[in-house]
């Protein structure tokens, strides 16, 4: 059998599958209250993008807020 990257879905994503956000620190739940995961603390690195470990739903640091 073929074994691919556990991220591997992440390139077949795009910007619109993403969640926008106003700051690079930001918490994930998996927003599905009782069917959701354990609350993590995310940083969006040098790149403007991150996804949560978990449920890898994709976070995007919005226009204009990279520059600080």
């Amino acid at each position: 059998p073929i074994i691919h990257p556990v991220n591997w879905v992440e390139g077949l994503m795009s910007e619109y599958d993403a969640t926008v956000v106003d700051k690079p620190d930001l918490d994930c739940d998996g927003g599905g209250g009782a069917a959701g995961h354990p609350r993590v603390y995310l940083r969006i690195a040098d790149n403007g993008e991150i996804v949560c470990p978990y449920c890898s739903r994709r976070f995007i640091l919005g226009p204009g807020e990279r520059d600080g």
